[in-house]
């Protein structure tokens, strides 16, 4: 898909901020809208569809936590939540909330758009790089994860995923019985280097576990090996009922 085909759409009630992102995203190929009134930002996500929303955490109507919440059922695509809170609460309750990535205010135009086109990338193809593995379909006993798709299903139930939680989840099947650091998940799905303080890796393997049908307390499939990383174990997936 051409960069000039994206439609993205800023949720934000700072005028001046909304409009200096909107003229330089503009300026770098997409197409986008504002919305500066939470109360009908939701409506307006599940309307439009756009294939990006930027949504402040902070609106008048309703907040951004609440936005993302209402939507996630009936939106796939990318959430990049800002806020000008460094309260790393903030952060786990928008990830637990749907979102697919977080940045605090003052943003950088030039990481923004970084952050941006990293998200975007994900609709085209889930991120790979460290799997030599060319397959499209990964099935582990009634786990079937379809990239093609970007579908996965336990039993023939369909998982309910975010866009993110999709894309680590390929990451670590398609590297299965490899211990992937969180800094080689984060260059791998985010295409920036880790920070050392992003928690949003552990948050979406929280949520996944038990979505896959992984014990949350004393998993199984997707192990964490203490100062090394995450380890998906391709025999105890083949194991889930």
């Amino acid at each position: 898909m051409e960069q000039a085909s994206w439609q993205i759409l800023i949720v934000e009630d700072d005028q001046r901020l909304a409009e200096l992102t909107r003229e330089y995203l503009q300026g770098n190929g997409f197409a986008v809208a504002v919305e500066s009134d939470g109360a009908l930002a939701a409506q307006r996500i599940l309307t439009e569809q756009p294939d990006l929303v930027i949504l402040d955490l902070m609106l008048p109507g309703a907040d951004g936590l609440t936005i993302c919440q209402a939507v996630r059922d009936g939106y796939s695509g990318p959430i990049l939540m800002l806020t000008a809170r460094t309260d790393d609460q903030d952060q786990v309750l928008g990830l637990d909330m749907g979102a697919d990535d977080y940045m605090y205010k003052p943003v950088r135009p030039r990481v923004l758009l970084a952050r941006i086109n990293a998200l975007l990338r994900r609709l085209d193809a889930p991120q790979v790089a460290l799997a030599d593995n060319p397959a499209r379909r990964l099935q582990f006993g009634s786990l079937l994860i379809d990239a093609s798709r970007r579908e996965a299903s336990r039993a023939g139930e369909r998982i309910d995923l975010t866009s993110a939680e999709f894309d680590l989840l390929w990451l670590l099947a398609a590297n299965a019985g490899r211990i992937l650091s969180r800094e080689e998940i984060f260059t791998a799905l985010r295409g920036i280097e880790y920070d050392g303080l992003d928690r949003s890796i552990d948050v979406r393997i929280s949520r996944i576990r038990p979505r896959i049908g992984d014990d949350p307390v004393q998993p199984q499939v997707i192990k964490t090996v203490r100062g090394k990383g995450y380890l998906f174990v391709a025999e105890a997936a083949v194991e889930l009922l």
